[in-house]
């Protein structure tokens, strides 16, 4: 599976995985622009196979749920969904 990577200030190892049809994943990954934050993403409707089943397993792994957007945050917290006010308190 290959993160694409978005330039910006480190914060960390930011993970988005986001659907491409996603008003709130298009959200979240304007915010962290719009913030300045680097991070990567992958838009799981775009995978096919094995690359596909992995995106899936790791969203599970980290929100039970399966909601987009799932960010994940130097592989020990995560943010489900779009919620401005805490994406920008952990990030910005």
């Amino acid at each position: 599976m290959t993160l694409q990577h978005v330039e910006g200030r480190a914060q960390g190892k930011i993970v988005i995985y986001a659907l491409s049809t996603c008003m709130w994943c298009r959200m979240t990954k304007s915010l962290l622009s719009q913030i300045g934050v680097a991070y990567s993403y992958v838009d799981v409707d775009t995978l096919e196979g094995g690359d596909k089943d992995q995106a899936k397993a790791e969203i599970k792994r980290w929100n039970p749920a399966g909601s987009y957007p799932t960010i994940v945050i130097d592989d020990r917290e995560v943010i489900s969904g779009y919620d401005e006010a805490e994406i920008r308190g952990r990030l910005e």
